[in-house]
């Protein structure tokens, strides 16, 4: 007989003969129970920051793939919306990824259904969940795009025309597909890194950014799929605010609800037409006079957003009330010096408070440091909060990489910390170097998913 008993979130299989143990079987388990918060012991050093790890713990395990594909899809069909979608009438089933979570949407859906083949574009640096010779995998560059992002969307283009009628493409996008993917029309990839740089710095929404991006594409805001002769399906993890679906990974295979004109009014929002090189201008001044065809308008095929950041935001609430805090929740969008404003408006005078956050910030860079807007949303908080009684502040992204660091966020209490030196490390863009100072980083590496930011205050 065998007998099971769980260890440490492993499983141990004992094989039992009679009374004498025979055999010894030690089963890895790779689902719900793993730490993705990797430095956790380290940095729980407290009551109070041991609960804010674990309630920022089930906010990530709630943004997995794993958890979240076989809501809706079975080896027949898929289900959502109300709607059902046989997929047992295709002659073939094809998957393309792209996106930070293209690589865990891909393993989640292999496990339940037949795929033929697929093609996978991640970030460089993060190593595919999957291994299967029926994926073809890229690592593209991210934030900004780079020769294999070129490739990719190469590829993923000619893939996508090949595919003959009665076959089904399931097409798995997550939040980074825009940098992933690059076809640039007209301009050189060059001047795409540019425009795309000087947009990251300008503290230009993520929908902005996106709408600049599509009309400097031939793949972006519907492109993709325009002519595509089989059938396809959009299934999409969402990254920005409203889940608008034109702006996650730029509407790649959905279309395009902004202009030419729109992209131009960005430009000049910001300052950056003496910046951006004149041929991007011309591109954009040819569409603005009608003479280049503008993005499609009609989405092609139906696109679904199966989870968005209050799949986070639940659990990390059921997480909190189970620990007995009282729990108010808030987004977050913006410029993050308002965005502090109304967090320090929310926090409660009540013990025993848990404000939980949920969004996306946005971050004019400053200086040359280390950081993103997580890490300097914390260390913004801890600047304000100086002569509150005893918090706990935490911010991290849910794709595990805050801005140009190798952290994902940031975990303090309102110490008592030096103003001025708190101003200059903001002043140069340098959040992550203080709170490596401070030993409060958050370390996932990539957590293969995206689903914005979240954040917590306890008191």
């Amino acid at each position: 007989k065998c007998v099971f008993s769980k260890i440490n979130n492993f499983w141990n299989a004992y094989c039992v003969h009679k009374t004498n143990i025979i055999g010894l079987f030690i089963i890895s388990y790779s689902g719900v129970n793993r730490m993705i918060i990797q430095n956790f012991e380290e940095l729980a050093i407290t009551e109070k920051k041991k609960d804010c790890l674990e309630i920022l713990e089930s906010g990530l395990q709630a943004a997995n793939p794993e958890n979240i594909i076989s809501k809706y899809v079975t080896p027949n069909e898929i289900k959502i919306n109300g709607k059902i979608f046989n997929i047992e009438k295709y002659s073939n089933i094809y998957t393309v990824a792209f996106g930070k979570a293209g690589d865990s949407m891909t393993r989640a859906l292999n496990s339940i259904i037949s795929i033929k083949s697929g093609i996978i574009v991640i970030p460089k640096g993060s190593k595919a969940k999957i291994k299967s010779k029926k994926f073809q995998i890229f690592n593209s560059g991210h934030p900004k795009p780079d020769k294999t992002s070129v490739k990719a969307a190469k590829e993923v283009m000619k893939f996508v025309d090949n595919k003959k009628r009665g076959e089904l493409i399931i097409f798995l996008v997550s939040g980074g597909g825009s940098a992933l993917l690059a076809m640039p029309d007209e301009i050189t990839l060059s001047d795409k890194v540019h425009v795309t740089d000087l947009l990251l710095k300008s503290g230009a929404t993520i929908q902005e950014f996106n709408c600049v991006r599509k009309h400097l594409s031939k793949i972006k805001g519907g492109k993709l799929v325009e002519n595509m002769k089989c059938q396809g399906i959009g299934l999409v993890m969402s990254d920005v605010e409203g889940d608008d679906l034109s702006s996650i990974a730029s509407g790649t295979t959905y279309m395009d609800d902004t202009t030419y004109a729109d992209a131009m009014n960005i430009i000049e929002k910001y300052r950056l037409k003496l910046k951006i090189p004149i041929e991007v201008l011309q591109i954009l001044g040819n569409g603005l006079h009608n003479q280049k065809t503008e993005t499609p308008k009609i989405a092609k095929i139906e696109n679904y957003v199966i989870a968005n950041n209050n799949n986070c935001l639940e659990s990390m609430e059921q997480t909190a009330k189970s620990k007995g805090y009282k729990v108010i929740k808030m987004q977050i969008f913006g410029d993050i010096k308002e965005v502090v404003k109304r967090i320090l408006e929310n926090i409660s005078e009540e013990q025993k408070t848990c404000l939980i956050l949920g969004g996306e910030p946005t971050v004019k860079v400053l200086g040359k440091g280390q950081g993103g807007r997580n890490q300097e949303l914390v260390l913004r908080i801890l600047k304000n909060t100086q002569k509150l009684k005893k918090i706990t502040i935490a911010s991290m992204g849910t794709d595990g990489i805050d801005g140009n660091s190798n952290f994902a966020g940031a975990i303090t209490e309102n110490i008592k910390v030096d103003l001025n030196t708190m101003k200059e490390f903001l002043k140069n863009s340098d959040s992550s170097r203080f709170f490596q100072k401070q030993k409060g980083t958050i370390k996932t590496d990539f957590t293969h998913m995206n689903l914005m930011d979240i954040g917590i205050i306890l008191k």
